[in-house]
């Protein structure tokens, strides 16, 4: 009987290195080597004399690009480099004002302050025109409502797309046309 739950692969490795490496020739980087293109078994020699790997970084070039580096600390890089990408991705946040179909002309104002807000600190604006019961029928008043809304904002952000109903509600998503840091 063999228990699978407690079963670990062993994960393949994301780089051909050493003796896994498929081509015939290869094109030779790394530091103390003299690039090149030699053939497989003397880039493996080249490899062993500096007491480090062969790893395979291209492979669909032609002939394939090998570095000669230590495994280990190449991957440990690779990690370093995606994990500071990561970081420095911007996430998006969005921020949802709500409308009704008759929405009073203090309400909007006061409505729209808000999205001027969210618009300099960065944040995607989605305003939105909810209809309630029978208010679907005033659909024309939500969508004149939502590109009023989208004309007063022109100056802090652009719109991204344009009003578009779904359901009981109209959307309208606005981005910041400079992004503060």
């Amino acid at each position: 009987m063999v228990n699978k739950g407690n079963f670990r692969r062993r994960r393949e490795p994301e780089h051909r290195i050493n003796e896994h490496i498929r081509a015939q020739e290869v094109r030779v980087v790394g530091e103390n080597i003299e690039p090149g293109v030699y053939s497989l078994k003397m880039a493996l020699n080249m490899a062993e004399d500096e007491g480090l790997d062969l790893v395979e970084i291209s492979p669909s070039a032609s002939p394939p690009v090998c570095r000669v580096v230590d495994y280990n600390k190449f991957i440990y890089e690779q990690k370093k480099k995606l994990k500071e990408i990561k970081s420095k991705a911007q996430k998006t946040v969005i921020k949802e004002i709500r409308f009704g179909p008759n929405t009073d002309d203090h309400d909007f104002e006061f409505k729209l302050k808000h999205a001027i807000k969210f618009l300099e600190d960065g944040a995607k604006v989605r305003a939105y025109v909810h209809f309630r019961g029978r208010s679907i029928i005033y659909k024309e008043q939500g969508e004149i409502l939502l590109l009023r809304f989208a004309q007063a904002l022109e100056e802090y952000g652009k719109v991204e797309q344009m009003p578009k109903l779904e359901g009981k509600r109209m959307f309208l998503i606005v981005t910041p046309k400079t992004v503060k840091k």
